[in-house]
C-alpha cells in the first residue's frame, strides 16, 4: 500500500512539474528580480548601483503617486459595488422561469469576451464621438466625469463574468427550502434576504475577490479609454492625470518618463497592497460564510 501512495505522488509530480517550472519561471524569478531591481538604480538595460530605500522614498513622496492611489481605492470601492449589484441583479433576472432566458444569460455574458483594450476604443468612439455628436458633451473631457465613465465601460464588460457565478449558486439553493418558505407566508424579498443571500456567503466571497482583484489592477480599459487624462490640477498646484490609477501610474512612469527603478518600487508598493487588502476581503467574508 506503502508503495503504491509513493508511486502516485511520483506521477502526481510528474505532471504537476511542468506546470511549477513554468510559474517559477515566468512568475517568481521576474518578481525576485524586480524586487532586487527596486533597491537599483535600474535603465531599464542595466543596474548601475544600489540605492537601498531611495526609490521608495520617492515614490511615497511623489504627490502623483498619492493621488493614484486615493484614486485607485475609490475607483476599486465604486466598482466592486456597481459590477456585484448589477451582476446579482441580472443573475436573479435569468433566473426566472421565463422563455428566453439563456439567450439572455449569453447576451449578458458576451461584452467580457472583448478584449480591454478593444473595448476601450470602442467605448472612446461612442463618447468622444456618437455622444458628442448628439449632446455636444463627452464625459471623458471632463476630469470629475472620467471616472464614472470608466466604471459604467468596466461594469458594462464584467458584470456578466460575475452573473454568471451568481447564476449557478442561485440554482444550487435547493428548491424545497423556497417552497416551504412560500408555504410559510416568506414573499420574494424575505426570501432573497432571510434565504438566499446567506446561503451566498461562499459565492460572495469569490465574487468580491474577483472584483476586487481585478478594479484595483486595472490597467487595460482605462489605458484605451482615457490614457490617464483629462488632466487635474490639485489644491497643492500640482498637476496630475485624473483617471491615472496605480497601474496606469505605473506603466507612464516607466514607460514614458523612463523612471524605470522608481517605477519598479511603486510595482511592488502595490503588489504588497493588493495583497494584503485581498488577505483581509477573503479573511472577512470567509467569517461571514461561518456566521451564515
Amino acid at each position: 500500500m506503502k508503495k503504491k501512495l509513493t508511486s502516485q505522488k511520483f506521477v502526481y509530480w510528474i505532471f504537476l512539474t511542468p506546470a511549477l517550472l513554468a510559474f517559477v519561471m515566468t512568475i517568481v524569478i521576474p518578481f525576485v528580480i524586480g524586487v532586487y531591481y527596486s533597491f537599483t538604480n535600474w535603465t531599464g538595460m542595466k543596474v548601475t548601483e544600489f540605492v537601498g530605500f531611495d526609490n521608495y522614498i520617492e515614490v511615497l513622496g511623489d504627490s502623483s503617486f498619492k493621488y493614484a492611489l486615493v484614486l485607485t481605492i475609490i475607483f476599486s470601492v465604486l466598482s466592486v459595488i456597481t459590477i456585484n449589484v448589477v451582476a446579482f441583479g441580472l443573475a436573479t433576472l435569468v433566473t426566472q422561469k421565463l422563455r428566453g432566458v439563456n439567450f439572455f444569460r449569453a447576451a449578458y455574458f458576451l461584452p467580457n469576451l472583448i478584449g480591454g483594450l478593444i473595448l476601450g476604443y470602442i467605448w472612446q468612439f461612442l463618447f468622444n464621438g456618437v455622444m458628442y455628436d448628439l449632446f455636444s458633451y463627452s464625459p471623458l473631457s471632463n476630469a470629475n466625469s472620467a471616472l464614472f465613465a470608466i466604471i459604467f465601460v468596466l461594469t458594462w464588460q464584467y458584470a456578466g463574468y460575475i452573473m454568471m457565478i451568481y447564476v449557478t449558486a442561485l440554482l444550487n439553493i435547493p428548491e424545497d427550502i423556497l417552497e416551504a418558505s412560500r408555504i410559510d407566508g416568506a414573499n420574494r424579498i424575505n426570501q432573497l434576504i432571510y434565504i438566499k443571500l446567506p446561503m451566498l456567503a461562499s459565492a460572495f466571497t469569490i465574487t468580491l475577490f474577483l472584483t476586487l482583484v481585478n478594479s484595483f489592477k486595472q490597467f487595460d480599459v482605462i489605458f484605451s479609454l482615457t490614457n490617464g487624462g483629462p488632466s487635474r490640477e490639485l489644491a497643492s498646484g500640482a498637476v496630475v492625470n485624473s483617471t491615472n490609477t496605480l497601474a496606469v501610474d505605473i506603466y507612464q512612469r516607466a514607460f514614458q518618463l523612463k523612471d524605470m527603478q522608481v517605477a519598479q518600487a511603486e510595482a511592488v508598493i502595490f503588489f504588497i497592497l493588493l495583497t494584503v487588502l485581498s488577505l483581509i476581503q477573503v479573511r472577512v467574508t470567509k467569517n461571514k460564510e461561518v456566521e451564515a
